[in-house]
């Protein structure tokens, strides 16, 4: 069964691999044998964890993306190429959210998550897609959704629209590539615990948030291994426009 779920032949882009889950799930891939090229803003971060992996005796390859800048996307996918070789899958995971009352959402904030989570997540793909395409090979795509894009929360309204884009571009484009030997899948994280929410746990409004979850506990960054590998690997071959859930039963109630 270790072979169904072997990327050691892949190379795989993960954008926003400087923190939080994108930096999770490019440690994961590279311990199973993947060529990571690591993609994010924050390229100081970044090569820290380049140095980790390569340490560790893994391939990896810091890149400075900026994915709501079309432009930044096509140069940091060339670099991550003559780097490590043509991409076979692409983590699609890079965003942010702005917490604000949809009344309270101004102009700038609407472009800036749509533009990170929706729209360079669009034009990420689409640039990998085509690469595949002239390629005449197989490829895979996963894009990180969140259990945000079917169900909503108050206070974050940008982002779970943002999210449920994702989930109907990942069906629309899955459609389409298919004939083309290209799998695209979504992962839908619910709460996970990282870096950036940390200390939210601990306060009354986490609490309560995580006492809604039917597992009764927020999920770590390493409930997530299993899937990742799943939408990365052969193991999901005939998967396509899937949306995978791991939420702990958030979305139950």
């Amino acid at each position: 069964m270790s072979d169904l779920f072997d990327v050691s032949k892949e190379t795989i882009l993960v954008t926003g691999a400087s923190q939080g889950l994108g930096r999770q799930f490019a440690r994961v891939l590279a311990a199973h044998g993947a060529a990571v090229a690591l993609a994010a803003r924050q390229t100081d971060k970044l090569k820290s964890l380049e140095d980790e992996i390569r340490g560790k005796g893994g391939r990896a390859a810091a890149i400075a993306l900026d994915v709501t800048d079309t432009a930044s996307i096509a140069k940091a996918v060339d670099a991550a190429e003559a780097a490590l070789g043509p991409v076979t899958v692409l983590i699609n995971n890079a965003g942010i959210a702005i917490e604000k009352l949809a009344t309270e959402q101004t102009e700038a904030d609407w472009d800036a998550v749509i533009g990170a989570n929706l729209k360079g997540a669009y034009f990420l793909a689409t640039e990998i897609a085509r690469r595949m395409i002239a390629r005449k090979q197989e490829g895979n795509i996963v894009n990180i959704a969140s259990v945000l894009g079917t169900g909503v929360l108050k206070a974050v309204s940008p982002y779970a629209i943002s999210k449920a884009g994702i989930i109907q571009a990942t069906k629309a484009m899955a459609l389409e590539l298919a004939g083309q030997s290209i799998r695209i899948n979504a992962l839908a994280p619910g709460y996970i615990d990282t870096e950036m929410n940390h200390a939210f746990w601990s306060t009354p409004a986490g609490e309560r948030l995580a006492k809604r979850i039917p597992q009764r506990r927020v999920g770590a960054e390493s409930d997530l291994d299993g899937a990742i590998l799943l939408l990365a690997s052969k193991a999901s071959r005939y998967m396509t426009g899937s949306v995978v859930t791991v939420d702990g039963g958030f979305l139950l109630n």
